[in-house]
């Protein structure tokens, strides 16, 4: 399997798992106490640094090229792998038609959850693009003389 679907495979995988954890705390103990906005909105941080950490790994521990094209298409693969997966689990664990799913995104919890996953695409590019862009200083040029 080529190293960006094994990338995009491995960062849904993490992020998918992390949110699939939380889930659970957000909808039966944040979203009664303080509403579905504000429960997404605690709940997050914690996918964001899911996020910036395997999207950091997984291209460092497969040892895949950063460049862009390969980081986008990371991200963008890893996002059409979590869309099938959130219906899935809407439709098959909260029991939530097609309809219910699209319209919960015309609310502000939906806005929110929209912006995490455009970040959640762009993650491999944003927290690799410097690491391809900038190159340490070498040592020879700082010396006294040259």
């Amino acid at each position: 399997m080529p190293r960006i679907l094994l990338s995009a495979l491995f960062y849904f995988a993490l992020v998918f798992g992390a949110g699939f954890l939380l889930g659970p705390i957000r909808v039966f103990l944040l979203e009664p106490r303080f509403g579905r906005t504000v429960a997404v909105l605690c709940e997050m941080p914690v996918l964001l640094l899911a996020m910036v950490a395997a999207a950091r790994g997984i291209p460092a521990r497969l040892r895949m090229q950063t460049r862009i094209s390969s980081l986008l298409f990371m991200g963008l693969g890893a996002l059409a792998l979590l869309e099938a997966a959130d219906f899935l689990v809407g439709a098959l664990l909260r029991g939530m038609t097609a309809g219910e799913q699209l319209a919960y995104l015309t609310t502000p919890a939906g806005a929110v959850y929209l912006a995490a996953q455009a970040l959640f695409a762009l993650m491999p590019l944003l927290v690799n693009y410097k690491r391809q862009r900038v190159k340490p200083p070498d040592l020879r040029d700082l010396q006294p003389g040259r």
